[in-house]
């Protein structure tokens, strides 16, 4: 009897710790956690070193997130926030929900970059990807796309990070004159989607000439489907860059295990998952080096507004962009 007694208070010992797997949860963007993205392989990765359950939350598009945040505020079940760029990151910034990461890492880009609450992940160029078959000779800036009769679809700049991203780019290259690029440009867009998605199956269905994307889009073709038919148009005035980041919430039940994720996001084991998953350049460059295709098309030309730059010039880019498309 006393031995069952003993097993009946061993088990009850035993069945809440075993029930006390800690759990991290990190919002992040649709593709980052689909099949086909980052996700499964750094959750796996993640897994067997930290003891713990990593869940990926997907939130629509990269500027959902944000939004996602400023609306569950401290109420968030989220302990980090994957995905979100520098466009926005002073906007999250003022939200004071994040925490300071306290981390100097040794990063691999083309600027210099320092954010006491959020840390990079992976960047690139965002460009114009066309079909050379069916446009052999794009066009080699703004002007002249906008003075031809080429049809592009972007993405909305209110939900989507690459058409945030566009916005900021005509600003940088043009400043004053963007608004009159934007009139210039809005004959030739076929449509808007909510994401970077939609937009890319749209030009590969080819319903449009060219698609808002990025330079390392036709490696994805190159490496993944064999076609070497698809190349982004580089353009004069440079190129604008997108720097991803994920911030911790200052709200979250699990610091350490979230210090621990920024820890490894920046290893090789997540780093080399970046290249060929999410088809951008990885912030720490992986011991095998990139792969094939990574640098065919490199702007010679780098654009990028500040945080705070950005943030200031966001509503009257995006009051620009609105006047030009609803002529």
């Amino acid at each position: 009897m006393k031995k069952h007694l003993l097993a009946a208070g061993l088990l009850t010992i035993a069945s809440p710790a075993l029930a006390e797997t800690p759990v991290l949860t990190v919002l992040t963007y649709d593709s980052f956690t689909s099949e086909w993205g980052p996700g499964p392989a750094i959750e796996k990765a993640f897994e067997e070193t930290c003891g713990c359950d990593l869940r990926l939350i997907p939130a629509g598009d990269g500027a959902a997130l944000l939004a996602r945040i400023q609306l569950e505020g401290t109420a968030s079940e989220a302990d980090i926030v994957l995905g979100l760029d520098t466009n926005l990151t002073a906007a999250a910034a003022a939200t004071q929900l994040f925490a300071p990461h306290g981390k100097t890492p040794a990063l691999n880009l083309p600027v210099e970059f320092a954010d006491p609450n959020f840390l990079p992940f992976d960047w690139g160029w965002f460009a114009f990807v066309h079909d050379t078959t069916k446009l052999p000779e794009p066009p080699k800036s703004f002007e002249a796309l906008a003075a031809s009769d080429l049809k592009i679809v972007i993405q909305d700049p209110r939900s989507s990070t690459p058409g945030l991203g566009l916005l900021m780019w005509v600003k940088a290259a043009h400043g004053d004159r963007a608004a009159e690029i934007w009139q210039g440009l809005a004959d030739n867009i076929v449509t808007v989607t909510p994401g970077w998605s939609e937009a890319y199956g749209l030009f590969l269905e080819g319903e449009a000439d060219m698609v808002l994307s990025y330079t390392t889009s036709p490696a994805y073709h190159l490496l993944a489907e064999s076609d070497d038919t698809k190349a982004a148009a580089l353009f004069d005035e440079g190129h604008y860059m997108q720097i991803e980041v994920a911030g911790k919430l200052a709200a979250s039940d699990q610091p350490e295990l979230a210090d621990q994720f920024l820890d490894f996001m920046l290893t090789d084991a997540f780093q080399s998952a970046i290249p060929q998953t999410n088809w951008m350049y990885p912030a720490v460059t992986p011991a095998a080096g990139l792969p094939e295709g990574f640098d065919a098309f490199r702007p010679a030309k780098s654009l990028l507004l500040s945080a705070e730059d950005a943030q200031a010039a966001r509503d009257p880019a995006l009051a620009e962009w609105q006047a030009a498309l609803a002529r």
